[in-house]
């Protein structure tokens, strides 16, 4: 009789988990990206432009060391007021410089902005791309391969970046 009612319940437990059982996957949104000819080309529309600006403030960097040592191999001939205007004018031109690489390269600067322009569409797209992808083939949960979303175990069987891929490749 008890062993009925052990098999019975297990059977019962089984059945429920089959039940409830949840389709989940897991995509690396980065491959993704990366695959894209779209995403590759802001990329590279993105380094050409970071480069540019790097190398501009390179310059203005090299203006401010020819200052100051221009300051330094005359500062015995000047006045006290002449060495006060030309610190201030170095200290000036410095501040000047940081304030251009923050402009630029900041949390809020023109560069991240750039980025956001450009590959937010395309980020919109894939995720787009993977949620149909979820609802056509009856996922419940896709996780994120490559970020720190607290996966320690996927099986590979689950990874489905290769079908997004793909799906995004049909259009």
């Amino acid at each position: 009789m008890i062993k009925k009612i052990v098999s019975t319940t297990l059977f019962a437990f089984v059945l429920s988990t089959f039940a409830f059982a949840q389709r989940i996957a897991f995509v690396d949104v980065t491959a993704i990206l990366e695959s894209l000819p779209e995403y590759q080309k802001a990329q590279e529309q993105l380094d050409k432009i970071a480069t540019q600006w790097r190398q501009e403030i390179a310059q203005e960097q090299d203006q401010v060391k020819g200052m100051y040592s221009k300051y330094q191999a005359e500062q015995v001939l000047l006045s006290e007021d002449m060495k006060k205007q030309r610190e201030d004018e170095i200290m000036n031109k410095e501040k000047s410089v940081r304030e251009n690489q923050r402009t630029k390269f900041g949390p809020e600067g023109a560069l991240f902005k750039k980025r956001e322009e450009l590959i937010k569409p395309i980020q919109d797209k894939v995720y787009a791309a993977i949620q149909k992808f979820a609802e056509d083939k009856g996922f419940e949960f896709i996780f994120e391969k490559g970020s720190a979303s607290g996966m320690l175990y996927a099986d590979k069987r689950n990874d489905k970046t290769e079908d997004v891929k793909t799906m995004l490749k049909k259009g």
